[in-house]
């Protein structure tokens, strides 16, 4: 049975919602902590750095948990509801951290941190594996995909264009406050859109749910060249769009500077936001009519880099000042990374048809979980590799909650610069380098895949 367009809309909702308050924690996290709390960037990258490869370490179990899970509301819905109610709480608390000092502060932030984390895959895993369990028409299985995706980058989009002017707002200019009011607005805001989704989806009675073990979820991957090949550039991509987020409010805030610092910010992050979103759903698409997917990675991963390119240049000119000039790398970088997250996907696809052809066996599920386990504990290093960063360059964060921003010396801005313009391009030229030489799925071998499957299978 085909699903209603108000089901595919719940299941949209839901990622949005969910993808917000990934989206805060994971882009503001480090900075509350560091220049609102006063904890050291070190070791608050550590624990990120922990809590995130524990985290990819606990997917795989979870999804056993929720495969084996047996109530009248099916398998997923109990866990979407109880991990999304769990996920707030924490999430607020995780942002309203109490006035303590020294360890107890670290000791605090290291256990509610990992909560987060582990109930946000309590509700995660179920809500993207219920897919195939809701309908067994291919189209709606591809759009929800679609759906799930698209939507989940507009929630991301929503929090990193308004994060900082909405704090500035709630908090009457007091950061601590703001943070901790508006997790409470987007804890809210979650809880009711996973409910909307829970109440709308329903999976059906048929529906089975096979789970892999860590050990065959690797072999899958390793058995599969092109999956790996795949998987690595995504690592490699997203490593590098990590480090830019978690770094670019500390060049808006220390080196473009100003009393407004947070209205260019919000400026700067709502038009890549755009631009991101435009990547995936309008310029992807022009493209395809022209090039192939591989030649769209290449120009894609070329714009990126010559974005940051274009930023350092402009940094080295002494122009970071102006907004209107750093918005033009801005734009490159984010919409090459919404055309590269959709490119991702494709290719991943693409490499479970080449693995069944060459193996027998298909892998979709197992090498999709794959992604997300690898995807996670490279975004825990990430964070930690920009943590280091900032205690390496010096950077004094402002520990107090109101006041003017903390002044940086020369070395400290030239530092920051380069930390968030080479380290990415490093990362990218890596990855294009990499993907070049071992990726040979292209449109010509994928339809020729897509035809021997259809033979085997009559």
């Amino acid at each position: 049975m085909k699903l209603t367009t108000r089901q595919k809309a719940a299941f949209g909702i839901g990622a949005i919602g969910k993808d917000m308050v990934y989206a805060l924690s994971s882009s503001y996290v480090m900075y509350y902590y560091k220049d609102i709390i006063g904890l050291s960037a070190s070791f608050v990258g550590l624990i990120l750095m922990i809590a995130r490869v524990f985290d990819a370490v606990n997917d795989p179990f979870m999804g056993v948990l929720v495969a084996k899970t047996r109530t009248k509301w099916g398998r997923f819905r109990p866990w979407l509801v109880s991990g999304t109610v769990l996920n707030a709480l924490v999430l607020y608390a995780l942002f309203k951290a109490p006035d303590l000092k020294g360890g107890a502060i670290m000791a605090f932030f290291s256990v509610i941190y990992i909560l987060w984390g582990m109930t946000y895959t309590m509700m995660d895993i179920p809500y993207w594996s219920m897919i195939p369990a809701i309908t067994s028409t291919p189209s709606d299985t591809e759009n929800l995909s679609v759906i799930g995706r698209t939507c989940a980058g507009i929630g991301s989009a929503l929090i990193i264009m308004l994060t900082m002017l909405l704090v500035t707002r709630l908090g009457g200019g007091n950061e601590r406050i703001g943070f901790g009011r508006l997790a409470l607005i987007v804890a809210v805001l979650f809880v009711i859109s996973e409910i909307i989704c829970a109440a709308s989806i329903h999976e059906r009675e048929d529906s089975s749910m096979s789970t892999a073990s860590v050990g065959q979820m690797f072999r899958a991957l390793f058995d599969n060249d092109q999956a790996l090949a795949v998987v690595l550039a995504i690592v490699l991509i997203n490593s590098a769009l990590y480090i830019t987020s978690n770094l670019v409010i500390y060049f808006f805030k220390y080196d473009m500077g100003g009393a407004d610092w947070t209205v260019s910010y919000t400026l700067f992050t709502s038009v890549g936001g755009a631009c991101q979103i435009l990547g995936m759903m309008l310029v992807y698409p022009l493209l395809r009519r022209k090039l192939t997917n591989t030649a769209i990675f290449r120009v894609a991963i070329g714009a990126a880099s010559a974005g940051y390119v274009i930023l350092l240049l402009i940094c080295l000119a002494n122009l970071a000042s102006s907004l209107a000039l750093i918005l033009v790398p801005g734009v490159l970088i984010f919409a090459a990374n919404g055309i590269l997250s959709v490119l991702t996907t494709v290719f991943l696809s693409n490499s479970v048809d080449y693995g069944e052809l060459k193996s027998g066996q298909r892998n979709e599920s197992v090498i999709f979980s794959m992604q997300t386990f690898v995807v996670k504990a490279a975004s825990g290093v990430s964070v930690f590799i920009a943590g280091v960063g900032l205690d390496l360059i010096g950077l004094v964060g402002n520990s107090e909650e109101t006041g003017p921003v903390t002044q940086q010396s020369a070395q400290t801005i030239f530092g920051l610069r380069l930390l968030m313009t080479i380290m990415p391009m490093a990362l990218l030229v890596i990855a294009i380098v990499f993907f070049s030489g071992k990726f040979r799925l292209t449109d010509q071998v994928v339809a020729e895949n897509s035809q021997k499957l259809a033979k085997s299978r009559k």
